[in-house]
């Protein structure tokens, strides 16, 4: 499912317009974004929590040269499905 078809789903189910649909999608993702940038994380209860993880710098090696090169640092967003939809995927 892309965004395109996300949003027709939101308008279906929420009785709203397309147009209306986008934009709470739009609003909805930019504040989980806004929440993981400030470092907050974002529990959906039933659905799932968003969060940021922190991955340390290592050494990793380049598989065309087969030299030892650093890997920097970096934070990453991940998600962890709640227990409600974990049992629904698993039907």
């Amino acid at each position: 499912m892309n965004k395109t078809e996300l949003i027709e789903k939101i308008a279906a189910a929420a009785g709203l317009t397309k147009v209306d649909a986008k934009k709470a999608l739009d609003a909805t993702t930019a504040a989980i974004k806004d929440a993981l940038v400030a470092g907050d994380k974002v529990a959906l209860v039933g659905f799932g929590t968003f969060a940021v993880n922190e991955k340390p710098a290592r050494e990793g090696i380049n598989p065309a040269t087969k030299q030892k090169i650093q890997i920097a640092a970096k934070k990453v967003a991940k998600f962890k499905a709640g227990a409600e939809l974990a049992e629904a995927v698993n039907k």
